[in-house]
């Protein structure tokens, strides 16, 4: 049985068993934790190693260049209008309206952790991304750091050239091993899928979910309009029909949608770019890491819409200032959210503070931030492999018999 056969199964099987055992479901949850702490176990290095390989093996400085301004521009842009996406959303649906949070909003019992934490602001986090201590940086889970040390000890290793070759040898079976480490631990998927399922069926229900019908009903439209944006990012810039992609994308978005972490689905996303959609395997391990750490669409359409919905809730009418504003941070806020679950919670406080708004709001949406979770990280991973084939169509190097071939 394929692996993606046995996560649809992990998947039903725990709708069933938290939709019967209720709130007892939040036991099964150690499967997930289990699934999740193994990939937290290796994915430092494994995204440091894949980053240095995927540099180091490009042929030439201005091939690195070439495909790095490519894909970081291709992020960055597509993040902006994943925000303007949401931003639209929470115009259109007015997900805050009939909702008061002058009235039920009480901070006594909202999260410590809500309330006490301070949101970085937009010069602290643009300083962070440079590391003082790469171990320090590893040793922190601060990826963003860690790709900056990664792309910084790659070039420098290419400008070496072949002074370097025994080193980049070394690197190049470094990541080899932990690509297979990676492989073994993603066997666990279904059982990961299936303890993160029935504890969030049986523990969050449905009673939360129509108190926020508005705002669920708004991320979704939104996070399906940016759905076909891929498609037709595809069809124009790769200039190729966008159904192949879509048709063999299907298990990385399930364990995506089950784990809710772009890092725990980057191996399969990888393996399936490069054995069923035919990318290159040096763009793919460059780009892949790349996007899953800083290029985070669901999570900036998210964003967008959370501003609008506390905006609106407050009774406060945004200004056009603001407006720039919460393009600015929700960008930023998606780039340095963590790709693990509700990892958006903490820079939604820069966000709503970038425009006066109040951060303890931020536990109204929290019943349902974990489910909503599920689908962004969909979005996420989908648009890290679209622009990733996007980019090595125009390099050249994607193999079309492969994507176009009807391989399941």
């Amino acid at each position: 049985m394929k692996l993606w056969q046995q996560v649809l199964i992990g998947l039903i099987l725990g709708i069933i068993a938290g939709i019967v055992l209720g709130e007892k479901a939040a036991g099964l949850k150690i499967f997930g934790t289990v699934f999740i702490n193994l990939i937290k176990m290796i994915i430092v290095p494994f995204i440091f190693f894949a980053l240095l390989s995927g540099i180091t093996s490009m042929h030439g400085q201005g091939n690195f260049t070439r495909v790095s301004l490519k894909g970081f521009s291709a992020y960055i842009l597509t993040a902006v209008f994943a925000v303007l996406i949401g931003l639209s959303a929470g115009i259109i649906f007015h997900p805050g309206s009939g909702v008061d949070l002058h009235a039920i909003l009480d901070t006594s019992s909202q999260p410590q952790a809500l309330v006490a934490k301070t949101p970085p602001s937009i010069s602290e986090f643009l300083l962070n991304l440079i590391p003082t201590n790469p171990i320090n940086a590893m040793a922190n889970d601060n990826f963003l750091q860690i790709i900056i040390f990664s792309i910084f000890t790659g070039v420098v290793i290419n400008m070496l050239g072949d002074k370097s070759k025994p080193l980049k040898e070394v690197i190049f079976s470094a990541s080899q091993v932990f690509f297979k480490m990676i492989e073994i631990i993603i066997k666990l998927a279904p059982l990961g899928v299936f303890g993160f399922i029935s504890w969030v069926i049986g523990t969050q229900g449905m009673d939360i979910l129509a108190a926020l019908a508005k705002l669920i009903v708004a991320v979704l439209a939104a996070c399906a309009f940016q759905y076909v944006v891929f498609g037709v990012m595809i069809l124009v810039f790769a200039r190729m029909s966008p159904l192949p992609f879509y048709r063999k994308i299907l298990m990385t978005q399930s364990i995506a949608f089950a784990t809710s972490s772009s890092k725990a689905t980057l191996s399969t996303a990888m393996e399936q770019l490069q054995s069923r959609m035919g990318v290159s395997k040096t763009n793919s391990n460059f780009l892949m890491p790349l996007g899953v750490c800083i290029n985070m669409d669901g999570t900036a359409i998210y964003l967008g819409i959370c501003a609008l919905f506390f905006a609106q809730a407050y009774g406060i009418d945004l200004t056009t200032h603001n407006y720039m504003m919460l393009v600015l941070t929700c960008t930023l806020g998606s780039i340095g959210a963590a790709g693990i679950p509700s990892g958006s919670i903490i820079f939604m406080g820069m966000v709503l503070s970038s425009v006066g708004l109040p951060i303890e709001g931020i536990g109204i949406i929290l019943g349902v931030d974990r489910i909503l979770d599920m689908v962004r990280t969909t979005i996420n991973i989908t648009g890290d492999s679209a622009i990733t084939l996007i980019v090595d169509k125009t390099e050249g190097a994607l193999d079309e018999k492969i994507y176009h071939s009807k391989k399941r």
